[in-house]
């Protein structure tokens, strides 16, 4: 059994998964009816969840002040606003991601949920509108996963049969009545589930991973037309691709300038493939690393020179602090480990990414921490910031904190919380 089978059950333990209802009608008023209780408030909710809800309702920030806000642990961080999961109709949020609207400059977050995906304006940060939800394609899962290209989103789920749901944002713009139903523009279906999605937005291509396709590693789309994914193979990885990341790549390896490669965080090992050439992706290396339990997700220094990698299990299954694990790529043929941080807490780390010389990491139940790493390269990393969704525990279990964005030019970032759905903060 594929340890990403193992975790499924720990977590499917950990969570509550509600059906989910709704009409067919594109623009008509979601009519779910709410659970009698927060469908959050469970395992700790009462430290500060209510000042937390409540966060974009008083039309001011809630500021970091003698390290709270709003009853939430924090240094350096503001609450900005909180939508719940109750406002969204859900029992269990998960992954998110943004999209600014080239036309107006407007902001949204893109949420996903156990029973599908919510959709908020959130250029007032402060008074967030929850536009509607793009229902689940088939059922509800705790797993979904949202990217975005081209004015458009790109949602997988590990729900049966799920495909690729795809979504015109445009039609944002002017949601009558929020919130609404909507439904999707396009679907591909050349897969059935999928863990993760991960888009290459100069390249226009899509890589779903996790699939039952190609050993569970990358299947190409071409999403240069949204509206029509066209698959165009994959490539079998060293073991099951539980998440990645693409870029065209501009580091120090001039071998490798302008080819678009594919890092691969795969359960036990991380593969770099040149992906360029879709009829004949080339494996350039790979590499593990010691105390491994889980490979789960990482991220590139802004020059590419290092990669930032979690271990999920770790934590839980070793059991020291939050670990960090970064990794000199300056020669993608021949990647060498570098060295070694570890966090305050006992949290487990789940997705992090780097914007500037700043790592932003999902520490579930630690909440959003910032790490400062510019001076990777001499191999040391200092957190700088944090705010902690999970006031009750710091403990390694599957609460609190699944994602953050924090790419918006305004500095808004999205913070997605399994048990207490959407934060919208800002560093002071």
């Amino acid at each position: 059994m594929k340890i990403k089978h193992i975790t499924c059950l720990i977590v499917l333990f950990t969570f509550l998964i509600t059906p989910f209802s709704c009409s067919d009608d594109d623009g008509v008023p979601v009519t779910e009816t709410p659970t009698e209780e927060d469908p959050g408030d469970d395992g700790g909710n009462d430290g500060g969840n209510d000042g937390g809800d409540n966060g974009g309702n008083e039309n001011a920030v809630t500021p970091c002040e003698d390290g709270t806000a709003a009853g939430y642990p924090c240094n350096g961080i503001d609450l900005l606003a909180n939508v719940s999961l109750l406002e969204m109709n859900a029992s269990d949020g998960n992954d998110s991601w943004g999209w600014t609207d080239p036309d107006s400059g407007n902001e949204y977050a893109l949420m996903g949920l156990n029973n599908g995906t919510a959709f908020l304006d959130i250029t007032d940060p402060l008074n967030p509108v929850y536009l509607g939800k793009l229902p689940t394609h088939t059922t509800s899962s705790i797993w979904r996963d949202v990217k975005t290209y081209n004015n458009h989103a790109f949602i997988v789920s590990e729900a049966n049969g799920h495909g690729m749901q795809v979504f015109d944002l445009t039609r944002l713009r002017n949601v009558q009545n929020p919130p609404v139903q909507f439904t999707e523009d396009a679907h591909y279906d050349g897969f059935g589930d999928a863990h993760n999605i991960v888009i290459n937005e100069d390249t226009g291509y899509a890589y779903a991973v996790g699939t039952q396709l190609f050993n569970g590693g990358p299947h190409f789309i071409n999403i240069q037309n949204p509206l029509n994914p066209i698959g165009e193979g994959g490539f079998a990885m060293d073991d099951y691709s539980h998440d990645a990341q693409v870029v065209t790549y501009t580091g120090p390896d001039t071998e490798h300038l302008g080819k678009e490669i594919l890092i691969g965080s795969n359960e036990t090992i991380i593969s770099i493939v040149d992906i360029t050439d879709k009829s004949n992706p080339i494996g350039l290396s790979t590499i593990s690393y010691e105390q491994r339990a889980y490979t789960h997700q990482g991220w590139f220094t802004e020059d590419q020179s290092h990669f930032i990698l979690g271990d999920e299990l770790d934590e839980a299954q070793i059991g020291f602090n939050t670990r960090t694990i970064i990794f000199d790529f300056s020669d993608l043929d021949n990647p060498q480990f570098k060295f070694e941080y570890y966090g305050p807490e006992a949290a487990i780390d789940h997705n992090g990414y780097v914007k500037g010389n700043e790592f932003y990491l999902a520490n579930y139940t630690a909440g959003l921490r910032i790490i400062d790493v510019s001076s990777v390269a001499s191999s040391q990393m200092q957190e700088t910031a944090y705010f902690d969704t999970y006031p009750s525990s710091n403990s390694a279990n599957f609460n609190g904190v699944w994602n953050v964005y924090p790419y918006f030019s305004s500095g808004t970032i999205l913070v997605s919380d399994i048990d207490r759905g959407l934060f919208l903060l800002k560093k002071q």
